[in-house]
């Protein structure tokens, strides 16, 4: 009987990877569940009653108003300038009504009241050839040529943007990891089983034969 009962313990070695799968396990679940929680889900709402739609550019200009910006120079420094708002206002192929394009939606939750915002610079006068710059490039290089945008008629009817931050690449390594170390966890668990198994199994036959 001792014998019987020392065949189906596992050995320290087993039993570790018996925890790591276990841990593996645990780790893929809590990821999807704090991943859904937090991130995928206002991302998905983002895209929730959205698309995509040919824009065509009505008018590009300046206002007078200035933004704030923060800018690094350094470990220890850290400065505010300021940066002109540039707006440019699209028409869309689903709406005739004018609409404020935007890069993405960080741009659109950072400023809503301008279409682009320039990397931060020290110097005020660098922030507004970015714009000018920027300007320029819609007025001149666009023009009137359509192009792809994306809008969201729930979550911001009057606004489109260029790109997506929360594109279907990003979603799926969202989901992707998680659910892959929750099988690997799995798959470790159920191998060291198996393996266990077989090996009392080939003890049993070996007993028999003897």
């Amino acid at each position: 009987m001792a014998r019987s009962r020392a065949a189906y313990e596992y050995t320290e070695a087993e039993d570790k990877s018996i925890r790591l799968g276990f841990l593996l396990i645990a780790a893929g679940l809590l990821s999807l569940l704090g991943l859904g929680c937090c991130w995928l889900r206002p991302a998905l709402q983002e895209r929730g009653g959205g698309g995509s739609a040919n824009c065509t550019v009505l008018a590009v200009r300046q206002l007078g108003e200035r933004f704030a910006c923060t800018f690094s120079c350094g470990a220890a420094c850290r400065g505010t300038a300021r940066y002109p708002c540039l707006q440019v206002l699209v028409r869309t192929s689903r709406s005739s009504a004018p609409a404020l394009l935007h890069e993405d939606e960080r741009q659109l939750r950072t400023n809503p009241k301008c279409s682009y915002i320039p990397p931060c610079a020290r110097d005020d006068q660098e922030n507004s050839e970015n714009v000018t710059y920027k300007q320029k490039y819609w007025k001149e290089k666009v023009g009137s040529q359509p192009f792809t945008c994306y809008f969201n008629q729930h979550l911001r009817p009057d606004d489109v943007m260029l790109k997506r931050t929360h594109d279907e690449t990003v979603l799926l390594h969202c989901f992707l990891w998680p659910v892959v170390t929750f099988l690997v966890g799995v798959l470790i668990v159920v191998l060291t089983i198996c393996a266990k198994s077989l090996a009392i199994r080939a003890e049993a036959i070996k007993k028999k034969k003897h």
